[in-house]
């Protein structure tokens, strides 16, 4: 699996070197087996290029930011898929830069990718529900969502986002909670690894298990510790009659997880998996 073999080589690499939308783009050839990296980087560089030919007079951060929601949303047309959020192509950066659309975080990552090009040293925010996006600014911090036009974010419309994602008839007050907490900056472990739980819950949900085998794969090149994705992949191979490759998965998620809730459930498909990989033999 060579491509699968680059992307891994992008993780010996330490975390902030890792390059987000190179990554992502490594992601799409799973479902874009053709898809030239190289081609979709180079558009990224163009565009930033065009855009820093419009910054000559334009000095600070917040004016930056400014001249980059124009040239993104209104000069190029980009906007948030509202109107069919789940479909997959919206977590391909491919077809987010060929359809000029797409979900919350790829929209981000984009975004990011033109940012850092142009001297904003833009960082991802993993918020609950929809990720945004923060700058540090003289006078703090500037959360922007890249969703809705780069627009920034108030403490009202954040905690706002904080109350839709809390579980009715919880007892959690959101106007107490500290906001701060919900906007560290994510690692780019951190970033990929949602880009890929968002591409897990849409193949899980349409069944499409050659699709979720694909992206289990590169969640455990981005996250190896993950044991429940180690386990999940173990019953997808098991689905698709991969059977020692199921015993494997298995096998090493008992290993790491001796007392899990489900290792009853586990063990009994070990045993089934056992004996059909001895009729291969």
């Amino acid at each position: 699996m060579p491509a699968l073999q680059g992307f891994q080589q992008l993780f010996s690499d330490k975390d902030e070197r890792i390059d987000v939308a190179r990554a992502c783009l490594m992601i799409a050839q799973d479902a874009y087996p053709g898809l030239e990296v190289e081609r979709y980087m180079g558009q990224i560089e163009s565009l930033a290029l065009r855009l820093r030919t419009q910054l000559k007079n334009v000095g600070g951060a917040e004016e930056r930011v400014i001249a980059l929601n124009q040239f993104l949303y209104e000069e190029l047309g980009y906007w948030g898929n509202t109107e069919d959020y789940y479909d997959p192509r919206n977590s391909y950066l491919n077809e987010v830069l060929d359809r000029k659309t797409g979900v919350p975080i790829t929209m981000a990552i984009l975004y990011m990718a033109l940012g850092r090009r142009i001297g904003l040293p833009l960082e991802g925010v993993s918020f609950p529900g929809h990720f945004l996006v923060r700058l540090r600014v003289r006078g703090g911090v500037l959360i922007l969502d890249p969703f809705v036009g780069g627009a920034p974010q108030s403490e009202a419309e954040l905690r706002s986002r904080l109350q839709r994602v809390i579980p009715e008839g919880a007892d959690v007050s959101v106007a107490e909670l500290p906001l701060e907490q919900f906007l560290e900056p994510a690692s780019n472990r951190q970033i990929l690894a949602r880009v890929l739980r968002n591409l897990k819950g849409i193949y899980r949900d349409t069944d499409r298990p050659e699709r979720l085998l694909d992206v289990l794969n590169r969640m455990l090149v981005v996250s190896p510790d993950a044991n429940g994705e180690l386990r999940e992949r173990g019953f997808v191979y098991q689905r698709l009659e991969c059977w020692r490759a199921a015993q494997q998965d298995l096998a090493a998620y008992l290993e790491r997880e001796p007392q899990a809730g489900d290792r009853d459930e586990v063990r009994e498909a070990l045993v089934e998996l056992t004996a059909r990989s001895a009729r291969l033999n």
